[in-house]
């Protein structure tokens, strides 16, 4: 075990016997005598290590990590900002900064590519769902706040950003320059098939794409649709309201989601009848890359047996976030609570899972002598859909039938 390592320990070993103490003051112990037993436990590794280990833990150095390397442990989507960090947080949370197009979680210490942003320059390298972020303009992403590394990919447009990844089908680290830019998200695509299916196509949501989603359906049943599919695949970008607008248009009765947390009150979304625009059959599709408000929709069609799911599991990201401030200035950026689909499962852990599911094969890309990833400036990127020859429209081509 590296002295890093062994400094970790020591310092999650701190953390955790601090916050099981403020557990038991707060009237929440996690089971009584067992909960003192465990801080005894904790309480004993730290000082053995303390007084025995082969030198000093320098502990000021490794709290940072050590906090955030906690705070995954329990949420991938927390951090652990210091005074400093948290007040450029504060002065850019807001702005429309340029940015590189990646949407990040904390995996196993370091930062899991949940998505891209469509024809985002991410998208257009070749970064997909899972690859794993080793550095951030050289700064090793190893128990870096999550919100932080969200900064360092933002900034002028134009500006570039290094970046070094590790992917799944390409093991070896791969140093890649991205260069900022403002996006754009694309709009909603619709198009009629044969067989009179009518095709949607949604790569992130916001208010002004759910407006959108009508209008391409509405137009579709106008032109013969009798059935319709609705593909979400990687999209990633849209806020939980996003999804339970989406998920109304598709509902005119059931529950769509509901959302609970320790100290957050249940509160229940019903689907409103009169928002409702269509009751023709459904399918919806999803991979691995579909996350957040997409996410909510597709566990409510499902569990309401709107519409039959094709595809993949979801990421698992739907939850309200709080930045809780400490007396130092610091603050932990947390979800407080999560929501759930209408049977009650917590999306942000089981994500949603498709009743015909199709593994979707990656895209390959190629790379110059140097690792970096070939790309032709007007190419939309590889998660751009097919919808000849797709796998996963066939098959839910095949469910509708």
């Amino acid at each position: 075990m590296s002295s890093r390592t062994k400094f970790f320990v020591v310092s999650a070993s701190t953390c955790l016997t601090l916050l099981l103490l403020i557990g038991s003051v707060m009237g929440k112990p996690a089971g009584g005598d067992e909960t003192l037993k465990h801080i005894g436990v904790f309480s004993d590794v730290v000082a053995h290590i303390k007084s025995e280990y082969v030198e000093e833990p320098d502990m000021k150095s490794v709290t940072l990590g050590a906090l955030n390397g906690l705070l995954e442990a329990v949420d991938p989507f927390a951090s652990y900002l210091n005074a400093e960090q948290y007040k450029e947080y504060l002065k850019t949370k807001d702005l429309k900064r340029a940015s590189a197009g990646l949407i990040l979680s904390k995996r196993f210490g370091y930062m899991g590519v949940v998505g891209t942003v469509p024809n985002s320059p991410a998208a257009k390298a070749g970064f997909s769902t899972g690859d794993m972020i080793e550095s951030i303009k050289g700064i090793a992403t190893r128990d870096m706040p999550l919100a932080y590394a969200t900064m360092l990919l933002q900034g002028e447009a134009g500006t570039t950003v290094d970046i070094t990844v590790v992917r799944a089908r390409r093991p070896e680290p791969q140093a890649t320059k991205l260069t900022r830019a403002n996006l754009v998200l694309p709009s909603v695509e619709g198009r009629m098939l044969s067989g009179q299916i009518g095709y949607v196509n949604l790569d992130a949501l916001s208010p002004n794409h759910v407006k959108e989603v009508s209008a391409a359906v509405q137009k579709l049943q106008k032109d013969g649709a009798q059935k319709i599919i609705l593909d979400v695949r990687s999209c990633a970008i849209g806020s939980p309201e996003d999804g339970i607008a989406l998920a109304n248009l598709f509902l005119n009765k059931g529950r769509i989601t509901y959302l609970k947390g320790q100290r957050v009150t249940q509160q229940n979304f019903e689907a409103d009848p009169t928002k409702a625009i269509t009751t023709l059959p459904m399918a919806v599709l999803t991979n691995r890359g579909t996350a957040d408000g997409a996410e909510i929709m597709a566990a409510a069609l499902q569990d309401n047996k709107r519409a039959k799911l094709v595809g993949e599991r979801t990421y698992g990201d739907a939850a309200q976030r709080k930045a809780i401030t400490m007396e130092d200035g610091a603050a932990i950026i947390l979800s407080v609570a999560k929501y759930y689909s209408p049977e009650g499962k917590a999306i942000q852990d089981t994500g949603v899972t498709p009743g015909s599911p199709v593994v979707e094969t990656d895209t390959q890309v190629e790379y110059d002598d140097n690792g970096e990833p070939i790309t032709d400036p007007n190419d939309q990127g590889p998660q751009k859909k097919s919808v000849d020859e797709d796998p996963v429209v066939k098959k839910a081509i095949e469910v509708l039938k």
